[in-house]
């Protein structure tokens, strides 16, 4: 029998535990193979032409995505290379010479790979019409895409993984080199390092994440800490504070817990919570460090995702602030089509300079009455007051002018005192930056000399049509500012982030419950015998299910929930700098993540109670 048909058979015998790798590994080929392959789409250049830099998107996500993957493989290898270790053992007793081992992982790995790589480019062709199709969508476009299968995309995709396997495969012939026989034949019972549990390293834990939290959720702009720390410094501190008190959090916290129930008799002695709660603190102890890597790895996923979710879904409101016009130009007016108009006004402003302590703002000035019918025809609320200003991009900390502050004007030298400041405006941004409303008694002397155009239409978002009409011909000089214009580019931006950042969420999550997966066939495979011994004193199956469930459930639940809670708190930081209600579309997210997380576990959990059950049979 040669080394090929060796490795061959040896990889059909544990399809079963290669399976769930080898489909991690399919999907990861298929979305790198789909970035490559947008990146090179002349259907993508053509749809976005300069609007979105789709291929660099795709180029560094692409970096991102093989990173990550790079780390997954080798991380999975290991898991792969400490449960066959016995196996190699056995070859060596038998007489194989260590070389010959050596090449036949090499194979077994490199076999895999070669395999892997033509199913992921094979099903990444098969699905680039239906991804193509998706992101052009998410971007706002309206079209289908074709059949296309990009050589260059091939090439790369084929490069960057054989490159990849090779080095996973040589890692794979190092083992057989790196061990004596004895310790292959005990790698399965070597677990990772179980340190002691104390009070105040759990203490310590617990104070580490209460700071990190507090300055992610602090105002930034207020904050005397991040001012005193530096605006660049606090990140890289919260960041380096999240991971150590994670990682006490399951070292220290967790353990510590587990200790205080295992002791507490009347719930310890029930069934088989006893032998639960030690096989609990025995992986929690043992597999600190992996839980804090999931978990740190499922809060930046779901921070990235959540973040780019948030950015796609409030496209058309952060538009609608800066346009609040569907349409607003200076100058004459033009035939427009009625159908769907909800309004067509044509007013008067002024631009005025004014002097506030030395410092020079320019204002666009609307009167009482106009700012009045604007409004009410926008349906926003009417704020009372004397002088308005009209700012939607206004903050208490960054904003020049205040409630309050008295402005002057520096031809008549009269001045005037702000009653109010409004977050809203009933002007586009891009022609009025700020509005300031005066009395109608005094808007005259402001000597409005401009003129503008708006109009409003409840289809906006489909007006394209329209504004590249008015684009075509309307002067440079009329600056129109088009809702449908800003909100497609928006929506193109948004979109190619969100696509990206969905697939490379997807295959972080399918990496993370991949490890998990195979962490917990590990300890199934270590902890079978104890199952047996339980199944023939007489326990059910169903306690058995239950004790298995809780087991795996708690090495699933504690980086996911884990990960959530740092999620959230990114994500809460993030609406806060960007002033952004940011509440539906995270918990949109978070369901979604969480959902597929829970298929791993249904799936770990059954395929645990599998091995355990083959065992308790024999």
């Amino acid at each position: 029998m040669t080394l090929f048909s060796l490795a061959r058979k040896n990889i059909i015998r544990n399809l079963s535990s290669y399976g769930l790798y080898f489909g991690s590994m399919v999907f990861s080929i298929v979305i790198y193979f789909t970035f490559m392959t947008l990146k090179y789409s002349d259907d993508i250049a053509t749809l976005t032409q300069t609007d979105t830099k789709v291929d660099s998107i795709m180029g560094a996500s692409a970096f991102v995505l093989i990173f990550f993957v790079a780390i997954f493989i080798f991380y999975s290898n290991g898991f792969f290379m400490r449960k066959r270790k016995k196996e190699v053992a056995l070859y060596s007793l038998l007489g194989m010479r260590k070389k010959k081992i050596g090449f036949m992982l090499f194979f077994e790995n490199l076999m895999m790979g070669i395999l892997a790589l033509c199913v992921g480019i094979m099903i990444g062709f098969l699905l680039s019409k239906g991804l193509l199709t998706i992101l052009v969508q998410l971007m706002g476009y309206d079209v289908i895409a074709n059949f296309v299968l990009s050589w260059e995309a091939v090439q790369q995709t084929a490069l960057i993984f054989m490159v990849l396997f090779i080095i996973t495969s040589l890692q794979g012939y190092r083992v057989i080199y790196q061990f004596q026989l004895i310790d292959l034949f005990h790698a399965a019972k070597k677990g990772e390092d179980m340190p002691r549990a104390s009070a105040i390293s759990a203490v310590v834990g617990i104070a580490l994440l209460a700071f990190a939290y507090y300055l992610s959720l602090t105002n930034i702009f207020t904050s005397e800490l991040w001012k005193l720390m530096g605006y660049v410094t606090v990140p890289l501190v919260v960041i380096a504070l999240t991971i150590v008190g994670t990682y006490l959090l399951f070292n220290s916290v967790t353990v510590y817990l587990l200790t205080l129930l295992k002791k507490v008799r009347s719930w310890s002695w029930k069934g088989v919570n006893l032998m639960t709660v030690s096989q609990l603190l025995y992986r929690v102890r043992g597999n600190a460090k992996s839980f804090t890597m999931i978990a740190i790895l499922s809060a930046t996923t779901i921070t990235a995702g959540g973040a780019v979710y948030s950015l796609y879904y409030m496209t058309g409101e952060s538009t609608k602030e800066a346009n609040p016009n569907t349409f607003m130009w200076i100058g004459e007016d033009v035939a427009m089509p009625t159908a769907n108009q909800q309004y067509d006004e044509t007013i008067n402003f002024a631009e005025q300079r004014f002097i506030m302590e030395e410092q020079e703002i320019q204002y666009s000035v609307i009167s009482h009455s106009m700012y009045e019918r604007l409004a009410q025809l926008q349906q926003q609320e009417i704020v009372a007051g004397e002088y308005i200003l009209l700012d939607p991009f206004y903050t208490e900390e960054f904003s020049p002018v205040q409630a309050g502050q008295q402005l002057t004007q520096p031809s008549s030298g009269a001045s005037l005192t702000i009653t109010a400041i409004v977050d809203q405006s009933v002007l586009n941004t891009y022609i009025a930056w700020q509005t300031l409303v005066v009395p109608d008694t005094e808007f005259a002397m402001y000597h409005a000399t401009q003129t503008a155009q708006l109009y409003s239409y409840t289809d906006e978002k489909d007006q394209q049509a329209l504004s590249q009409q008015l684009e075509a011909i309307l002067p440079e000089e009329a600056q129109l500012t088009s809702y449908p214009r800003d909100y497609a580019a928006g929506l193109s931006a948004a979109g190619s982030l969100l696509f990206v950042g969905s697939f490379l969420g997807l295959v972080f999550l399918t990496a993370t419950g991949s490890i998990i997966y195979f962490k917990a066939l590990t300890e199934a495979e270590e902890d079978r015998e104890k199952y047996a011994i339980l199944y023939k004193i007489g326990i059910s199956k169903r306690a058995l299910l239950q004790t298995i469930s809780t087991q795996v459930g708690f090495v699933f639940g504690l980086p996911l929930i884990a990960g959530l809670l740092h999620g959230a708190v990114a994500l809460s930081a993030f609406g806060q700098i960007f002033m952004m209600d940011v509440t539906k579309p995270v918990l949109v997210w978070m369901a979604v993540y969480a959902c597929i997380y829970m298929v791993y576990y249904v799936f770990t959990v059954w395929n645990f109670y599998k091995v355990v059950k083959q065992e308790s049979a024999t």
